[in-house]
């Protein structure tokens, strides 16, 4: 039976990272994965749908042509060619992955893993079972799509994201379930490129998990673009056709061609062996401390399978951190969730990090608010993406930076610069004395900052 100092099962953003640092240190670290390395996220998720979102921006820039001085023929889609895009360049980082673990002497098994108790795996690979023995296992298993009664994917008439990455035709008519960015994204997408869309959600409001007036400045955007929602409510009642699904609304039936269950992820915790340890499952999500660690010795979980926010940046800092701990590095601190940034990549694009105006207020901060608008940047308007806007949040008291949110072109590449004011704990000081550059976009940070202290030089 061969030893490894260290175990990952799964190759996603949390597992391979994991790996790789672990090696980078001096472990010897083997890596299982049953499918796919890089994951949901590299292969159906993160990368692959921001492949078709591209495919929608240019779309939309040349329906904007002669507003530059342009004139385009009308556009067609070749679905086809934008789905295959799309595929080659996650087959291209799937890759690239399978080359740093070979680089780093990472041992890599193709398999499925199941903990035995006592430090031992049992692997179910191509070429038969196997046993291996790990000092430290680390699960990196990730999350499936979660599905509602009657609604289960079933890959021809009701998508899961998967589906929704390579349809073979576009749909005349969409019901999209769900608001969070998943079900944004692809709304955004299909809208783009022909799609009649229509968005549910059981909140109040889209995009639930972000600042209430970035939501609705959101949700008027989208709706100049056409796309219905239907607030506040549930599917119910679902009758599948040939080619067509009826689903009552409100009390109403109507009929799409296709529908994306796009309604939240539920961790893969089951066939792992966890019954003959000591790790807790609550809600679908393994248990850990604040040092990935489970209630099992020298068994961790990261990554979606520990729980939210289910995001690959937060999985590939939380492996770091993990195998630094495991290492007994000095200065090693744990995850805070209110440092971790959150992007939605439609059309406009959303970004965000820390706490909300209704998260600060209930958590009892006194709060100076700034906000500097896309009109008044003239970065944006030699662009062409005047809409926007730009929102700070700074603890009245201390000054400290308390949350960030944004919405417009961008503003997903822009959010990086209030993650580092984060980190280093930055108070209105600093981000007032820091020089930004002209003429950018990201200028519009910094007056979003000074017009929280009533300083703003330009709107």
């Amino acid at each position: 039976m061969t030893k490894f100092d260290v175990v990952v099962i799964g190759g996603g953003p949390g597992g391979y990272v994991a790996a790789i640092r672990a090696t980078q240190l001096g472990f010897s670290t083997a890596l299982i994965e049953k499918e796919h390395l890089g994951g949901v996220c590299l292969n159906w998720g993160c990368i692959p749908t921001k492949a078709l979102l591209r495919t929608a921006e240019i779309k939309t820039l040349i329906s904007h042509a002669a507003d530059y001085g342009l004139k385009v023929g009308p556009v067609t889609v070749d679905l086809k060619t934008v789905v295959n895009r799309s595929r080659k360049i996650a087959e291209q980082l799937a890759g690239g992955i399978k080359h740093l673990l070979k680089k780093n002497k990472v041992t890599v098994i193709e398999g499925h893993a199941r903990l035995k108790g006592s430090g031992k795996i049992m692997v179910d690979s191509l070429g038969g079972p196997q046993e291996i023995s790990a000092t430290h296992t680390i699960l990196a298993t990730g999350a499936s799509a979660r599905s509602l009664p009657g609604l289960e994917p079933d890959g021809h008439l009701i998508w899961a994201a998967r589906h929704a990455m390579i349809p073979e035709t576009l749909p005349k008519s969409l019901l999209i379930i769900g608001s969070g960015a998943i079900g944004i994204e692809f709304a955004s997408f299909y809208r783009t490129l022909g799609a009649d869309v229509t968005v549910v959600e059981l909140q109040n409001r889209i995009l639930p998990q972000e600042d209430e007036e970035i939501s609705n400045l959101a949700q008027k955007a989208f709706e100049k673009q056409g796309i219905k929602f239907l607030l506040g409510v549930s599917a119910e009642k679902v009758e599948k056709g040939k080619n067509s699904v009826t689903i009552t609304l409100q009390g109403k039936q109507q009929t799409f061609d296709r529908v994306i269950l796009a309604v939240g992820i539920v961790g893969n915790t089951a066939n792992l062996g966890l019954e003959k340890t000591k790790v807790k499952i609550n809600r679908g999500q393994i248990v850990t401390n604040e040092w990935s660690q489970t209630d099992e010795p020298h068994v961790y979980a990261i990554g979606d399978v520990a729980g939210p926010p289910w995001l690959a940046h937060k999985a590939s800092h939380e492996a770091i951190i993990c195998i630094e701990k495991i290492a007994e590095m000095p200065n090693v601190h744990p995850l805070n969730t209110h440092n971790v940034p959150g992007c939605t990549y439609s059309l406009p694009q959303i970004a965000s990090i820390g706490l909300t105006e209704a998260q600060a207020k209930a958590a009892g901060h006194e709060i100076k608010i700034g906000r500097f608008p896309y009109k008044a940047n003239g970065k944006a308007l030699a662009l062409g993406e005047t809409e926007g806007l730009v929102k700070t949040l700074f603890d009245a008291k201390t000054g400290a930076l308390l949350g960030a949110h944004m919405i417009g072109s961008e503003v997903t590449e822009l959010i990086q610069g209030f993650g580092i004011a984060k980190t280093l704990e930055t108070t209105e000081a600093e981000l007032i004395h820091t020089i930004f550059p002209h003429p950018t976009l990201s200028e519009m940070m910094h007056e979003s900052v000074l017009d929280a202290y009533n300083r703003a030089i330009h709107f």
